[in-house]
């Protein structure tokens, strides 16, 4: 049986900008975070806030390959891009004042990748 990938059309079309931006910058994180999001919806990367204060710091720029969901609170001003965010995540992150972005949006930021940490 052949692996097909997700039926999400926006899912597939992220995932190949995300392998096409690996080529064409030399950045193998963008293909380490294609591969993370092309696992099944029941395995994808699930991050609560209280994760992502205990292994950041300030300025720092982070990617989440899944989703983020509100458990814990975050105190510290990032930049984070994620597949999807809990309602609750997102009024904790805008009231901590970081800053939520999408994955597309880092990519043209930081088209290299470096300075990215994968949260998983």
């Amino acid at each position: 049986m052949r692996r097909t990938g997700p039926t999400n059309i926006v899912l597939r079309k992220l995932i190949s900008e995300l392998r096409k931006s690996a080529r064409r910058y030399n950045a193998p994180i963008w293909n380490y975070v294609a591969e993370l999001l092309m696992r099944p919806s029941r395995r994808r990367v699930v991050v609560n806030l209280g994760r992502l204060n205990r292994y950041v710091n300030d300025g720092d720029v982070v990617v989440v390959p899944g989703k983020i969901l509100g458990a814990g609170s975050l105190n510290k001003r990032i930049t984070i891009a994620a597949y999807s965010c809990s309602l609750s995540a997102l009024e904790k992150i805008k009231s901590s004042g970081s800053r939520l972005i999408t994955i597309k949006d880092l990519i043209k930021e930081f088209p290299k990748g470096s300075g990215v940490k994968v949260i998983i």
